[in-house]
């Protein structure tokens, strides 16, 4: 692997592609194994980010389950921007279900405490979290975490669906941001 350049940032090898799908395997187990008595749990996706990890994981859940998804959004660049914002609500009823949410990064929790109590206030039975990224470091929810993937430093990444600025996504393996070829391109004006 080799970095890439998205925009004006360069961004270096962080995680191959296979090293993604063996933690989504440990997690799928994790799910497959606390989940198997519960009727029917709904897989709620969280858009945009998670679509990759989404459909990698919903293909090892062995069990009956419905999908459904929100979008919301709090990032502007490569920071947070504190407040969630929803872009698409709930496509469907939550009321007495048990829920996992499916989320791309967890970073300082703001999102995911904004999407808990919305899920609560619409009579949610159980609601567990899985993540394809927890940022343990910059973590200040009280929600648990149910099945992190990865855990990773403060580090901004990008690729198998997280994005900069809306690129990069469609990247198969993750790249974090390299801070010294990002500031060496930018004293010698390369785009």
């Amino acid at each position: 692997m080799k970095n890439v350049q998205l925009y004006d940032k360069s961004f270096k090898p962080y995680m191959s592609y296979e090293e993604i799908q063996k933690a989504i395997d440990t997690v799928a187990e994790k799910i497959n194994n606390d989940l198997k008595d519960e009727h029917t749990p709904i897989f709620l996706g969280v858009l945009t980010g998670s679509f990759m990890f989404f459909g990698d994981l919903l293909k090892r859940i062995n069990l009956e389950c419905e999908t459904c998804f929100i979008r919301l959004a709090s990032y502007e660049g490569t920071s947070s921007t504190g407040q969630v914002k929803q872009l698409l609500g709930l496509t469907q009823s939550v009321k007495d279900r048990n829920i996992v949410v499916v989320e791309d990064i967890v970073d300082t929790g703001g999102t995911i405490n904004e999407l808990y109590k919305l899920l609560k206030e619409n009579g949610a039975r159980s609601i567990r979290i899985a993540t394809l990224m927890f940022k343990p470091g910059s973590y200040k929810g009280t929600i648990k975490i149910d099945y992190p993937a990865c855990s990773i430093p403060n580090d901004f990444i990008v690729g198998f669906g997280l994005d900069y600025d809306q690129i990069g996504r469609n990247l198969k393996d993750i790249y974090v941001l390299d801070v010294e070829e990002t500031e060496r391109r930018k004293g010698i004006n390369i785009r």
